[in-house]
């Protein structure tokens, strides 16, 4: 609310008196402390050394030892509720927010359109006098509004950060990132050749930011959202890192979890009775869901000894490549630590770190070479990736680690990521240091807290309110309850409910209770009325090793009546466990408008998918209209996607090039049967599809693709297109050139078309019948 002028305002100005505080900016108060949220991202409990794990992060402990430990804080087990949570104060499923950003569906709980009367922390921050900052993973915009059309109110920067230098979406590739500076794509400052990695430039650009303002005045306080994509697939490292784990993991998950749970009671992370939790709990290849279908197999773990010797080998390197990773990730956010000390602010910034969720099991049993087999619900075996073992982490792969690893990383808990009903899931690590305020705790805190308890903590330490309005929208209640008198405390009285709803499971804690429901996410089962429900006391069972249901049947009615009355009250329904490739094509709004013809021009931004033309189960025509001056003209012409899955046209060596890269795991290849002289020409790729792939290696559709110079058919084979997306939000559209990492070895990214001129790129979904070529596609370009 503007504060009313008390001046005096005469005829003169020299008659006048000023008043400028109507006009002023707000201003911190006298020793507000600078803020640092830093959110880790699929990392499990037991991953980290601070928190027992064998993974080395010295900078982690760095701000532990300096401050104090959480053994019992808790996520949604999914990355956009949590981080919708952790910025609101609010719970996911009131955030709209119960899956994550691209699956939205049109119900309030789960829209995945965070309300504006749940306003976040930058919002509040900004308003009393801070510098607000937002690096790295962002995911709390639908995916339709990802593009350059989009409403970008749910936007960083419409969401009250002053600057955003990151990605939009679940995921970006370390090597080749889809990069948003503000409010536009950038591309990377520099290529893996020349030595980049994405969790260098995100500490490099937050140094930058903080230093930006600090040297004009350096009294101003700052918040910032600091957003690895560390420990999120693909798992991306510099060579160097990865080897100085080789050998590290040989051992297996098995033998890693023990020696992981020592060192957590050890530390004081968990009691002395805590017992690991058995493999594979419910997962035995005798079970049958509420369908009478076997376990979803994505959700067993490979006992160790039943591997192969090769598996072995690989299975190792997976854990290899991911703890360089964590290692590198952690090295880089130590030079922004670096920077804080040297410049004498680390005394006075609050920090608190977390992680998301826990370890991801989205590799399935046999790990992956491309994670993106996992989304469009083709299964990995061994076979596939072990060929490539010398090639994970690097620009080549998009890999990811097998659910045993998972599991591990998540010691001494059940499950992983997803799984909202098991400590596996939502029980991460968590620390929070304040030099100037707040003495170093050598025994962790064990009070129950969770990501949506976070803001009122903040808010708490900082002495401030949220307000009752914020641009217009009156404010729903925080839902979360301050734990900043645990850090002086450790006897504080803890929050005593939780409620918990995700991807099909249902789940409620209670003063040292948790009901849940055995429901695997995603599993596309339904029939929840035939759900199982479990009881564990984890006062005495913190691993959820025994279920006593049956003992207390009770206890388990209250949970369950507590549990309707919080879904009733958060939006909690209704319960959706389709599979990942349902919710990939789930019918919602697509950026822009649906259209038979899209077209696409050089020197414009990448589009992304969720925004783009859609190819998947259709006929399509890619339609070009160009000019070769130069004999050895050659370069993209058109492209969409990437290493992980994608396809591109393109000249080389004088001929007109298809590729279609299915999944990342086959490369299918159509060249023309001459050369292209100089001058115009129509360039174009037909894929007329016959029906679905009658490949079990290959799902998908199956058709013929031909090339057509000018009208004449220059060559033509049989290809597959993948059931469901490339990938999302990364890797987009593009016209002269195949941005972030290439569809195809054929060429090295991003392989600009030169020697010659684009006009436009035509993508036709008519399904039409391509008789008169050239005048059919020569009309398409006549509209200019």
């Amino acid at each position: 609310m503007t504060k009313p002028f008390k001046g005096k305002i005469s005829l003169d100005i020299r008659d006048s008196e000023p008043d400028w505080e109507p006009f002023l900016p707000p201003q911190a108060p006298d020793g507000a402390p600078n803020v640092l949220l830093l959110s880790w991202d699929d990392v499990g409990y037991g991953t980290m050394d601070v928190f027992g794990g064998p993974v080395e992060t010295p900078n982690m402990r760095r701000i532990a030892d300096r401050g104090v430990k959480y053994s019992n804080f808790h996520t949604t087990a999914l990355c956009s509720p949590t981080r919708a949570s952790l910025l609101t104060g609010r719970n996911a499923t009131s955030n709209g927010m119960a899956t994550i950003a691209e699956f939205g569906a049109g119900f309030p709980g789960i829209s995945a359109r965070i309300p504006f009367e749940n306003g976040f922390i930058s919002e509040v921050l900004a308003e009393q006098g801070y510098s607000t900052y937002c690096v790295g993973k962002w995911h709390l915009t639908p995916g339709d509004e990802t593009t350059l059309a989009s409403f970008k109110g749910r936007w960083p920067l419409g969401r009250g950060f002053e600057r955003f230098y990151g990605f939009l979406g679940g995921e970006s590739n370390s090597w080749y990132p889809d990069l948003v500076y503000d409010n536009h794509q950038i591309d990377p400052p520099a290529t893996p050749a020349e030595g980049y990695h994405l969790s260098k430039d995100l500490s490099d650009r937050a140094i930058e930011f903080i230093r930006d303002a600090k040297v004009i005045d350096p009294a101003k306080p700052f918040f910032m959202y600091l957003a690895s994509q560390a420990a999120h697939a693909p798992h991306h490292a510099p060579p160097e890192w990865i080897e100085k784990y080789r050998g590290r993991f040989d051992m297996g998950y098995e033998a890693i979890r023990e020696q992981t749970l020592k060192r957590q009671k050890e530390l004081g992370l968990l009691p002395e009775n805590t017992e690991l939790s058995p493999i594979n709990p419910h997962g035995e290849p005798d079970r049958t869901g509420p369908d009478g279908q076997p376990w979803p197999a994505l959700d067993l773990v490979r006992p160790w000894d039943s591997l192969s010797p090769d598996e072995q080998r690989l299975f190792a390197r997976m854990a290899e490549v991911f703890a360089g990773y964590v290692s590198y990730t952690d090295h880089e956010l130590g030079r922004v630590l670096d920077y804080l000390e040297e410049s004498g602010q680390i005394d006075d910034t609050l920090i608190v770190v977390v992680s998301d969720n826990g370890g991801s099991g989205e590799g399935g049993p046999n790990g992956s070479f491309n994670e993106w087999r996992f989304f469009n619900g083709v299964p990995d075996s061994t076979d596939l990736t072990i060929p490539h073992i010398d090639e994970l982490g690097s620009p080549t792969s998009y890999n990811h680690y097998n659910t045993g690893w998972a599991w591990a990383f998540d010691t001494p808990f059940p499950y992983w990521k997803r799984w909202a009903g098991y400590e596996g899931g939502v029980a991460d690590m968590c620390f929070v240091s304040w030099p100037a305020r707040i003495d170093p705790q050598p025994e962790p805190r064990d009070q129950y807290v969770h990501a949506v308890d976070v803001v009122p903590t903040i808010y708490d330490l900082l002495g401030i309110e949220g307000p009752e309005v914020i641009k217009g929208y009156p404010q729903n209640p925080i839902e979360g309850e301050s734990f900043a008198a645990s850090l002086s405390d450790a006897g504080a009285t803890a929050k005593s409910s939780q409620f918990y709803a995700m991807l099909g499971q249902r789940a409620m804690y209670h003063e040292g209770w948790l009901a849940c429901t055995l429901h695997p996410p995603l599993s596309g089962w339904g029939k929840f009325d035939q759900d199982e429900w479990e009881l564990y006391d984890l006062r005495e069972d913190r691993a959820q090793s025994k279920n006593v249901a049956a003992e207390n049947p009770e206890k388990l009615a209250e949970l369950q009546d507590l549990w309707h009355r919080y879904a009733e009250i958060y939006n909690g329904l209704p319960l959706d466990d389709r599979t990942a490739l349902e919710q990939i094509l789930a019918d919602r709004p697509h950026a822009g408008t649906d259209r038979e013809r899209y077209e696409y021009f050089p020197d414009t931004a990448d589009v992304p998918e969720e925004g783009g033309v859609r190819i998947n189960g259709r006929s399509y025509k890619i339609a070009a209209s160009v000019n070769l001056v130069d004999a050895g003209a050659e370069g993209v012409v058109f492209a969409h996607g990437g290493v992980a899955g994608g396809h591109s046209l393109y000249v080389k060596d004088r001929k007109l090039r298809y590729a279609f890269n299915w999944v990342g795991s086959h490369l299918q290849l159509v060249e023309s049967d001459r050369e292209i002289d100089t001058g115009e020409h129509l360039l174009v790729a037909d894929f007329a599809v016959a029906g679905p792939s009658q490949d079990p290696q290959l799902p998908g559709f199956a058709g013929k693709l031909t090339l057509y110079i000018d009208g004449e058919a220059v060559g033509s084979s049989d290809i597959v297109t993948q059931p469901g997306f490339f990938c999302l939000v990364g890797d987009g559209i593009c016209v002269g050139r195949d941005s972030a990492s290439p569809v195809t070895p054929d060429y090295e990214a991003p392989f600009r078309f030169a020697g010659g001129e684009i006009a436009k790129v035509v993508v036709d979904v008519s399904g039409e019948p391509y008789l008169d070529h050239e005048a059919q596609v020569a009309a398409w370009f006549m509209r200019d």
